[in-house]
């Protein structure tokens, strides 16, 4: 992923994003109200942390939890950094440049997040990238999983993929990017159908995984280890 996330990249990926902030509020309003149970002190691993965002939203809510940000970006990292120091959360936080698999297997957290990483694992890492994400999370614990899912081969993706070239626009995408979109989904990013994600879910030790949010081909799932 971290080429996908080089410095300039980085620091323009807030702006960016910034014109679906209407969609990642409510996907973040239900992350909080799915977690709220969590012990008072409870520890949080953010896989692909980027520039912070669910920490950002987790420790407005949640002041005495503490977090884990894991990402192979020393870019984004650098960015996360400032952008936690600015909200005054960064003591409560420690920043790893690193993949899952990097962290020790006795590391345990109440919850564990992948938030839009996903769709940049390959097909044939996805089982072990979720297993890896599930063996640090507690039992009874929580993990969460969004990204970018959708059923390329379906009739209903002709009318999907234009909301998503709307999507993409906002996003600042040129019409040469626009037209090479079936493309990316299916050749650059790796964009598998619902179905399939939860059985990975479920293979890699989540019994029951639960799709709590959609918003085009944003999905988002949680599930109890």
């Amino acid at each position: 992923m971290s080429q996908f996330f080089n410095k300039q990249a980085s620091q323009n990926y807030d702006d960016k994003n910034s014109k679906l902030a209407s969609i990642s509020d409510c996907m973040h309003f239900l992350i909080r109200l799915t977690l709220k149970d969590l012990p008072q002190r409870a520890r949080i691993l953010c896989v692909g942390v980027g520039t912070g965002a669910e920490i950002l939203s987790l420790s407005k809510e949640f002041p005495q939890w503490t977090f884990v940000g894991l990402d192979p970006s020393e870019s984004m990292l650098e960015v996360c950094r400032e952008r936690l120091e600015k909200a005054g959360v960064l003591q409560r936080c420690e920043l790893i440049v690193g993949y899952i698999q990097d962290l020790p297997s006795t590391e345990q957290f109440d919850a564990v997040l992948s938030i839009l990483v996903g769709h940049f694992v390959k097909p044939e890492e996805r089982l072990r990238f979720y297993t890896n994400m599930v063996a640090r999370t507690r039992k009874d614990g929580y993990f969460i999983d969004a990204e970018i899912s959708f059923d390329l081969e379906s009739p209903e993706f002709t009318s999907m993929l234009k909301n998503w070239e709307q999507v993409q626009s906002l996003m600042g995408a040129t019409t040469e990017s626009l037209a090479s979109l079936p493309t990316q989904l299916k050749e650059i990013l790796t964009v598998l159908p619902p179905h399939r994600v939860e059985r990975l879910m479920i293979e890699s030790g989540i019994k029951n995984p639960i799709r709590f949010f959609q918003a085009f081909m944003i999905s988002a799932w949680y599930g109890i280890k």
